[in-house]
């Protein structure tokens, strides 16, 4: 069960929600922290502590510290303005809570699925029908590359941390998902051009420069200095338009799952090459 607080009253709640630190001033109020004014909280007879503040005499507490204590759910819809309440016990939205792969194996998104964000926050997945479709898309992708000359000649490429974050903005609430698994289809499009290219290789292996250097250098992120470029959906084509511009050099690349207000709208791809 899902109960909707109107914008009003959710300037106010949220304004409890956001409190934090000491002793705060607003508009020369006062605010003393609760643990400060000599009272005591119990529930169901046992004591708990909950951070909180009087102010002109009423106790104010974060309503999500509040929910936690009471087992029920608190979340904030950028989209329409609503402190969210559900009663579902914790561990039933736990249940749905994702891990997402640090392996580089392909996580799928479905409806429900909650992703624990950078800043703290859960982010709910609402609509994945994007998913594998799009206007620019002849249809779902298929597997991975497999390859096409001798991979073992190229350099160790080390996976990224796995990142959600998260952003919330006027243009709505966004999440940004680091997609391993079509990073390593970036990884294996450009392995297998620079294994089979004059400029690059020798009998189907990675050539290295008199010091040891190879010839190419993959690594799956993208520093700030880097102005990369960016395209949707999955094209090899605009990977194979970069390298054959200049094929010795460092390509840098990322793959990142783009959602707003819970919706799926595409995997983004960035490449950089030098």
């Amino acid at each position: 069960m899902k109960k909707s607080i109107p914008s009003f009253m959710a300037g106010l709640f949220c304004g409890a929600i956001l409190l934090g630190g000491s002793m705060a001033y607003a508009s020369g109020v006062a605010a003393i922290p609760f643990s400060e004014t000599g009272q005591h909280i119990t529930l169901n007879g046992e004591p708990i502590e909950l951070t909180g503040y009087m102010i002109n005499g009423n106790n104010y507490f974060k309503l999500r510290d509040i929910g936690e204590k009471l087992e029920f759910g608190v979340t904030w819809n950028g989209t329409t303005h609503t402190v969210e309440i559900t009663t579902e016990h914790p561990t039933a939205i736990n249940d749905h809570r994702v891990e997402l792969p640090a392996d580089g194996s392909r996580y799928v998104p479905k409806v429900g699925d909650v992703i624990s964000c950078d800043d703290g926050t859960d982010y709910t997945i609402t609509d994945v029908s994007r998913w594998d479709k799009n206007a620019f898309s002849a249809g779902p992708l298929g597997p991975l590359p497999t390859a096409a000359c001798d991979w073992s000649s190229f350099p160790e490429v080390a996976l990224p941390a796995v990142e959600a974050r998260h952003i919330n903005n006027s243009a709505g609430d966004y999440l940004f998902v680091r997609n391993l698994y079509e990073s390593r289809r970036m990884q294996y499009t450009i392995q297998n051009l620079a294994g089979n290219h004059p400029d690059t290789s020798a009998n189907g292996k990675l050539r290295y420069g008199s010091k040891g250097t190879p010839y190419v250098r993959i690594q799956l992120t993208i520093d700030d200095t880097m102005q990369a470029q960016s395209f949707w959906p999955w094209r090899a084509s605009e990977l194979e338009k970069q390298f054959e511009s200049c094929p010795i050099g460092l390509y840098a690349m990322e793959a990142w799952d783009v959602y707003r207000n819970g919706v799926f709208l595409y995997t983004e791809y960035m490449i950089y090459a030098q």
